[in-house]
């Protein structure tokens, strides 16, 4: 069977003051009243069936999850009592669905992300599903087509297209973040795609990788899925989880194992991990200004981006390029250009004042 789990454990702070500790970015509805999550699954409509839908998200989010995906099942949501990186919780979601279905074919998708077309992001999924399906020992990954030399994403470099599988190239070699240069160059060559993040692959076949390259992870979490489903459950995942060793998928297996491939996913891709990225999910005034949830009086004010998280009235004067975000519990104001040091005032107002306003 297909299943498809949605990697929803991220805190957001990059979207501070409305993603916090409580209420981290995916669960926002702050994207035409739909969340990040909520979009993330609606994507998998007529592709993989409810039942066949899973969140991991940290645990403190499960009820939050639930309340925002109300068709899913308590069990179907795997709430990791703490971070341990992306190996951790692929690895997690497989030996559940394993012990569940031992053939389960699994995609890991992420939920920070605006797509479009939703088509053709579904084809990709078809085409990969397809390819692990006929030959279980791959692990895919999908590239997305890239429309400028980015410098903040890693890229993969696609091989020859397999023979019996249309549309499913060898991976040559996973690059880390380039620079311009290097990016220029990866673009023009038409060989590079940005790496996703997400996947396709057997849950098993998964597992047995992180068996041999991760022995510490794989120990420990076919230990905890020994005792899923049981009133031991949740001892035995606090027990275990906190101990396991913290690194990415891409590190501890993606970039060692013998068989991995990719499939184009040629859509808009939108990584909402920053105010500057979420406004371009808002269409722009005649000045450029961007505004949310606020009534505003934008006064010889230009490319700003206006956000209140409640009915408030927001007014400016002689602004450019700004962004403006208000909460009940705090407002941020700051250059577009200075958004990269939100993530550092969050750190400093742990310190200065606690969890209260993080």
């Amino acid at each position: 069977m297909r299943y498809a789990v949605i990697m929803a454990g991220g805190a957001g702070t990059r979207l501070w003051p409305m993603s916090r500790r409580g209420m981290p970015k995916q669960l926002l509805r702050f994207i035409g009243g739909q969340s990040l999550l909520g979009l993330a699954a609606g994507r998998l409509r007529g592709l993989v069936e409810p039942q066949a839908i899973y969140i991991c998200t940290g645990k403190a989010y499960t009820q939050q999850v639930l309340a925002d995906l109300t068709m899913l099942p308590p069990t179907q949501v795997l709430g990791e009592p703490m971070g341990r990186d992306t190996a951790n919780a692929v690895g997690f979601s497989a030996a559940i669905l394993a012990q569940r279905d031992p053939e389960a074919s699994m995609a890991i998708l992420t939920a920070d992300h605006v797509i479009a077309p939703v088509a053709v992001f579904q084809n990709a999924l078809h085409t990969a599903f397809a390819a692990v399906e006929k030959h279980p020992e791959l692990l895919v990954t999908f590239g997305i087509t890239p429309t400028h030399p980015a410098t903040g994403y890693g890229y993969v470099q696609r091989g020859e297209e397999l023979a019996d599988v249309p549309g499913v190239h060898k991976v040559l070699a996973f690059k880390e973040k380039p620079n311009v240069e290097t990016a220029q160059h990866y673009v023009a060559s038409g060989q590079y795609a940005w790496n996703s993040g997400m996947f396709v692959w057997k849950a098993k076949t998964l597992l047995e990788q992180l068996k041999q390259q991760l022995p510490a992870s794989y120990a420990g979490i076919m230990e905890i899925a020994a005792a899923w489903d049981t009133p031991q459950q949740d001892a035995v995942l606090e027990r275990i989880y906190p101990t396991l060793p913290k690194i990415s998928i891409d590190f501890a297996v993606m970039e060692k194992a013998p068989a991995v491939a990719t499939v184009a996913m040629p859509v808009q891709w939108l990584d909402v991990g920053s105010w500057p990225s979420y406004g371009e999910t808002i269409a722009p005034d005649a000045q450029g200004n961007r505004t949310s949830g606020a009534t505003t009086l934008l006064h010889d004010t230009r490319n700003t981006l206006v956000v209140s998280e409640i009915e408030h009235l927001v007014a400016t004067i002689g602004l450019e390029n700004m962004i403006i975000i208000h909460t009940p519990q705090a407002t941020l104001v700051c250059p577009a250009s200075q958004a990269e040091k939100i993530k550092g005032v969050v750190e400093a107002l742990q310190k200065q004042h606690g969890a209260k306003y993080v």
